[in-house]
């Protein structure tokens, strides 16, 4: 009964989101709300809902305060001489534009964080996009095909929630997997080049012969700064690189919770840039429009997965991954744990899917004499469809920022991010990575 509410409460829920019937806000609290009391959960709801916001409430704060930062950082102009370089190389070409965005964010991507790489890329080739007219779902999409890619690097969620559950180390599943995170990167440069090209010829050739003047582009034309705001300089200038630097180290070698990290760089940068009370709200003001669309998202999520998880709806879905099985097939389970750690990975959050499905499926795999470490790398292939999950907090930031709807760009990215995830799985089929038998 709990597995049947819990596939139908999903159906409806994606069909609520792509169809434009409900906001992905108002989806994720009615949704689960409704078929929590369906299930006659009634009087537990509100305890579960309080759970799972307590549950989400870190990364709520987070995004809250590194969307401040970045904020700011973008107000004083710390990231002009990045899009001037990306201007100066793509001469407005929409080609060299996209593959430009995809490149960049899987450079920045390394560090292993969605929201981080998601706010810097879109901070600064949105712009730029606008520009050039190119189409609106593109940019969020070349952002985040590599940085689904690169989410497979030892220090990702994914990857470190895998080791944690099946006790592995880091180079019996990363290194194996190095090809396939090669050839869906590879990927995701051709995809943007098939775009590009395509928006090259609905906005015509924007180049221009290398013997008659390039295009100049102002400031204006792609850095979106508030009415009367100066650009940072000096040892201002200075200060705000050092301290994103800084702020940027000490988050590849958690030093500190990303949480402290991000509050810490926030009130310093907006003490030194802003020194007058009436500027820091000023400041604080503008930026609160886009803080409470994507903080309210991500407060809505934890209302979703307190109730998914409160109701044993999450375990009751696992569990139905194991019955799924064909009797006798289990030397397949490499394969098969491939082929569903995409859509699983989508309807569950990493959390459920590593620590409550995978060591099912892995101790299952061990009757046949198959590593765990074939399972976890199996289960990594489907990042890429992951990354389009609405239980993912940092697809509300991208989004957010882009300026698109979840619907929209549901339609869009899936069957891009399915290509991406049969790279993958090729890749790794032909490497002995995910074996067949």
């Amino acid at each position: 009964m709990i597995t049947i509410l819990a596939y139908t409460m999903i159906a409806i829920f994606m069909t609520a989101i792509m169809t434009r019937t409900l906001s992905a806000l108002i989806a994720l609290i009615l949704v689960p709300f409704l078929f929590g009391l369906l299930g006659g959960f009634g009087h537990e709801l509100p305890a579960m809902m309080v759970d799972g916001i307590k549950s989400i409430a870190p990364t709520a704060v987070l995004l809250l305060f590194a969307i401040m930062y970045f904020g700011l950082m973008i107000d004083v102009g710390l990231f002009d001489p990045i899009v001037r370089l990306v201007v100066k190389i793509c001469h407005g070409d929409p080609l060299r534009v996209i593959v430009g965005t995809t490149i960049l964010s899987a450079i920045i991507s390394l560090d292993g964080d969605g929201s981080t790489t998601y706010m810097l890329c879109v901070s600064a080739m949105m712009p730029l996009h606008r520009r050039l007219g190119i189409n609106p779902l593109i940019l969020p999409l070349a952002i985040l095909m590599p940085n689904s890619i690169m989410n497979i690097m030892p220090w990702g969620g994914p990857t470190a929630r895998v080791l944690a559950s099946l006790h592995l180390e880091a180079n019996q599943v990363f290194l194996a997997m190095l090809p396939s995170i090669v050839a869906a990167t590879l990927g995701s440069v051709a995809i943007c080049c098939y775009f590009g090209l395509k928006e090259r010829k609905r906005l015509g050739t924007l180049t221009l012969p290398t013997d008659r003047p390039q295009p100049e582009f102002r400031d204006e034309d792609y850095a979106e700064r508030p009415e009367g705001m100066k650009v940072a300089t000096g040892w201002r200038a200075a200060f705000n690189i050092v301290l994103t630097v800084l702020l940027m180290v000490f988050l590849v070698a958690d030093v500190a919770p990303l949480v402290v990290l991000f509050i810490i760089a926030f009130a310093l940068a907006i003490t030194v840039n802003f020194p007058s009370l009436p500027e820091q709200r000023l400041r604080i003001s503008a930026h609160a429009p886009s803080v409470l669309a994507v903080v309210s998202v991500i407060f809505a999520a934890g209302v979703f997965t307190g109730i998914l998880k409160g109701t044993g709806m999450t375990d009751a879905l696992a569990q139905s991954i194991v019955w799924m099985i064909p009797e006798g097939h289990g030397n397949l389970l490499p394969l098969i744990t491939a082929l569903i750690s995409a859509p699983f990975t989508f309807f569950l959050s990493n959390d459920a899917f590593y620590f409550g499905v995978v060591p099912v499926l892995a101790e299952a795999a061990a009757k046949y004499g198959i590593p765990p470490e074939v399972i976890a790398r199996a289960s990594l292939i489907g990042q890429p469809v992951h990354q389009l999950s609405p239980l993912v907090a940092a697809l509300y930031v991208l989004l957010g920022l882009s300026k698109v709807e979840m619907g929209d760009f549901q339609r869009f990215a899936l069957k891009w991010t399915l290509v991406l995830t049969a790279l993958m799985l090729f890749a790794a089929l032909i490497t002995g990575a995910v074996t067949l038998s």
